[in-house]
């Protein structure tokens, strides 16, 4: 049973990627496949001169025929030099196609998937599957063209010739071929099951890496070298084994072969010299023919014997790429979706309740308000839901119940850009791109100008420490910002939602990473730029959101309080609680 599923699925991803690849880069191929065509030619007639160039040079009767074949030997081994080189370049265009469009296509799904995918997919698994996948569908195509066309045409083409100048002696290669292919089918088990593994070992090494340059500082302070080391080097060993083994597999093909074509030659040796292949003996020509074109059989017969392994090879990443692009995506937008039409931006929230992955509710029938215009501060303990809230006002997720709206417009009825353009973020994670300051801040606002930029970056008390930059804002940030401090980077990412001018803010601990100067600065800057704009904001330090003017205490996935700073302190709750131990004085 489990032999079928997978040659009904291999059979499929195939068909599959062989008919969209030569469907679209039909073109391309139909060249490398005509010079393929005259590669197969032009080796069954090198095998076919070899009687006429012999019979020249040993019957006195054919000397004035010399020149002649000469020349036909030089114009034939020039048509296959001529056809071999277009055979590589072409069929070389249409492989490093296939490979960009298989990766086009495998980012393109990528970027549309929801943040929750990213969430629970290492980043060393979409890497594996988006250079590994692409690369093993070029191989794939390139294997079963070459081999359908060239190696079986040349393969045909030198038996032609065999059985044409011996009949007799050609049975002995009829005999010896399907004993290769019965030896060849043996290994392919072993690859598929070797490959799985030599893939999860490939992943790990990239984890590593990726863990190793993230990680460095928290690697260094507990001395962690040695347990990194290990790692990786036990990762890079399987690798290595499994690679041998792959080799190992491989090989065993072409010595079975020369083997084979050994025994061909000495049978044929022996049936020649001793008068079996008929009563009439070959002449030299015929038999040089005949043995040329035996020993030119051996490496397409060769190639063709290894198809099958070299295919096996190349079906555990495919798979994993085909996986991935066939994934259903459950953040969609609904078809007929229209635009958020133009509104103050209150946000509410109905009834609402969420939980990851089907697990226990981290919301549950939550309702609240946040009204247009107005600051709203988000304050509890963690894990209360305050940023689950957030991720279902940008719809990183859809609420298991209830429903998110925006001036009164549920957000699975709106189109997923409209909703973006309306709303501005400012994570306490942040995250800048390795680029220049100018365009991590462009990015917000593509159309903006220089001066914009500028202005924006004034606002958040990043002009000056910018302008100190070597480059200005011209200078590379670096990998995630490397080369800037974290206040830095947070007022990069401020100055990045001002620019974007967005009638929703969400801050979620936006003023986090800065010292009490800078805070001071950004939170004077963001007062005065969050009038009139629908401002929500998540917040421990109660100190940065006493001026909200609404203030909505979540716990346990439920809102158990909310009003203003004064109501909150005369309710004498949970509210009150944090505010005694954030501000408690030490004056005894």
């Amino acid at each position: 049973m489990i032999g079928k599923t997978w040659a009904k699925w291999r059979s499929g991803h195939i068909g599959r990627l062989v008919g969209d690849s030569l469907r679209a880069q039909w073109r391309l191929y139909a060249i490398a496949m005509v010079a393929m065509a005259i590669v197969a030619v032009t080796t069954a007639g090198t095998a076919w001169m070899m009687e006429s160039i012999v019979d020249a040079m040993t019957t006195p009767e054919m000397k004035s025929q010399v020149y002649w074949i000469a020349l036909g030997v030089v114009g034939l081994f020039f048509t296959k030099a001529v056809a071999s080189y277009a055979q590589a370049v072409f069929l070389a265009r249409a492989g490093n196609r296939i490979i960009a469009e298989q990766q086009e296509k495998l980012y393109d799904k990528l970027i549309t998937r929801g943040v929750g995918f990213f969430a629970q997919t290492e980043s060393s698994n979409l890497l594996m599957r988006v250079t590994n996948g692409a690369q093993a569908a070029r191989r794939l195509v390139d294997v079963i063209v070459t081999s359908f066309v060239r190696d079986a045409l040349t393969l045909v083409g030198l038996v032609f010739v065999m059985i044409y100048q011996q009949p007799v002696l050609s049975v002995l290669f009829f005999v010896v071929g399907p004993l290769a292919l019965w030896g060849v089918r043996a290994l392919l088990k072993s690859v598929r099951v070797i490959m799985e593994s030599e893939l999860k070992s490939l992943a790990e090494i990239i984890k590593v890496l990726q863990e190793t340059s993230g990680g460095i500082k928290v690697i260094k302070v507990f001395a962690l070298e040695d347990m990194m080391v290990d790692r990786m080097h036990g990762a890079i060993r399987s690798v290595e084994r499994r690679a041998n083994s792959i080799a190992k597999l491989q090989a065993i093909a072409s010595p079975l072969m020369e083997l084979l074509a050994g025994l061909a030659v000495a049978g044929v040796l022996v049936v020649s010299t001793m008068g079996l292949a008929g009563s009439e003996p070959p002449s030299a020509g015929q038999l040089m023919s005949f043995i040329t074109a035996l020993l030119m059989a051996y490496e397409p017969a060769k190639r063709l014997s290894r198809m099958r392994v070299a295919i096996e090879t190349t079906l555990v990443p495919i798979g994993m790429m085909f996986q991935l692009l066939d994934q259903e995506e459950p953040m969609r937008e609904k078809p007929g979706a229209t635009d958020l039409a133009p509104g103050p931006g209150e946000v509410r929230l109905k009834d609402v309740t969420f939980g990851y992955s089907g697990s226990h509710p981290v919301i549950r029938n939550l309702n609240a308000t946040f009204e247009a215009g107005k600051t709203t501060a988000l304050v509890g303990q963690s894990g209360g839901g305050k940023s689950t809230i957030f991720g279902l006002i940008m719809r990183f997720f859809d609420p298991e119940s209830g429903a998110v709206e925006i001036d009164g417009q549920n957000l699975q009825d709106v189109s997923f850009a409209s909703l973006r353009r309306k709303i501005s973020f400012v994570g306490q994670d942040t995250f800048l791109f390795s680029t220049s300051v100018r365009e991590n801040l462009r990015f917000a606002r593509p159309d903006a100008t220089d001066e914009e930029i500028v202005e924006a970056a004034r606002a958040a008390h990043a002009h000056d420490f910018i302008m100190a930059l070597p480059e200005g804002y011209d200078t590379e940030v670096g990998e995630n910002g490397a080369f800037l401090s974290g206040g830095q980077k947070q007022r990069l990412a401020i100055a990045r939602a001002i620019l974007r001018k967005a009638e929703i803010l969400l801050l979620d601990e936006a003023t986090s990473a800065l010292d009490a100067e800078s805070e001071s600065l950004v939170k004077d800057a963001l007062d005065r730029l969050t009038e009139n704009v629908t401002t929500i904001v998540i917040a421990h330090r109660l100190s940065t959101v006493l001026g909200a003017d609404k203030i909505i205490v979540v716990q346990d996935g439920q809102v158990v309080e909310q009003g203003n700073l004064d109501e909150l302190l005369e309710m004498n709750g949970s509210f009150r609680r944090l505010f005694d131990q954030q501000f408690k004085t030490s004056s005894n």
